[in-house]
């Protein structure tokens, strides 16, 4: 019996070191994070999308529109010993509310967001995100259906901007909501759902090559035609209680995850 137990103490001993030198889930499972974020883990799943991308606590990362910094909570605490985070959202004026809330998000709690940078990010009018070929990774989540309506022109000088602050070799990580290929993209993506073959073959007339596709973030459920579009569902439930259990039963969109590469 006391072999079996010592045996035990020993395994749980050697989880929690190999728990303790993984900086990502200690991110992850911090206890600065806010509680309702949390709960989007079990539909997000940060832990291997991260992953998935490649990312090292060493790296230059920038997030692209933070907002109200779903993914900064995890990614400020994770690099900011070793790496750099680079926020990049338009001008924090009152009349930029996802922006105003990415203020805010750095504002609250100076010892995790103390050393977040913030860059210049304004789809369709400025950019200046890093010095070019500076950033090891660029991350988009949930943000690239919003560009669409812009028109192709001003969707490759984005990407272009992307392209110029990665190092050769960078990567380029984007996680969106995903339209059948069976159902009609409008041109502004109106639904918020795009077709997963349509962003490939965006992002790499830019310069970029598609390294590899995750399902990490797939959602069988999801049928991809709903009232309100992808905001039907939650966390937005646009519908508010209308239908609520039968949205809350599909849970968050069906994404695609997709890792590029700067060539």
């Amino acid at each position: 019996m006391k072999r079996l137990i010592l045996a035990a103490m020993m395994a749980i001993g050697a989880a929690g070191a190999a728990h303790a030198q993984d900086p990502l889930k200690a991110a992850i499972e911090g206890a600065h994070r806010t509680p309702a974020n949390v709960a989007r883990d079990s539909a997000r799943h940060p832990y291997e999308t991260l992953s998935f991308f490649g990312i090292r606590p060493d790296m230059t990362v920038v997030e692209l529109e933070p907002s109200g910094g779903w993914y900064t909570e995890i990614l400020a605490p994770y690099l900011r010993e070793k790496g750099k985070l680079i926020g990049a959202a338009e001008e924090m004026k009152p009349e930029n509310r996802y922006a105003m809330a990415f203020k805010k998000k750095i504002d609250s709690n100076p010892a995790v967001y103390d050393k977040v940078a913030v860059g210049l990010f304004d789809p369709g009018k400025q950019y200046n995100i890093a010095p070019a070929g500076s950033v090891d990774m660029v991350l988009t989540f949930r943000n690239m259906h919003n560009w669409i309506g812009q028109g192709d022109e001003k969707m490759r000088e984005l990407l272009k901007a992307v392209h110029t602050v990665l190092k050769p070799g960078g990567v380029f990580g984007v996680v969106d909501h995903r339209l059948p290929a069976s159902m009609k993209q409008d041109e502004r993506a109106s639904s918020g759902y795009m077709h997963e073959a349509w962003v490939i073959k965006t992002v790499e007339a830019a310069g970029f090559k598609l390294a590899a596709k995750s399902e990490v973030n797939a959602n069988p459920k999801d049928t991809a035609n709903h009232p309100k579009g992808v905001w039907t569902l939650p966390p937005s439930y646009a519908l508010k209680d209308v239908d609520r259990e039968k949205y809350m039963a599909i849970g968050e969109s069906d994404r695609m995850t997709l890792k590029f590469v700067k060539q």
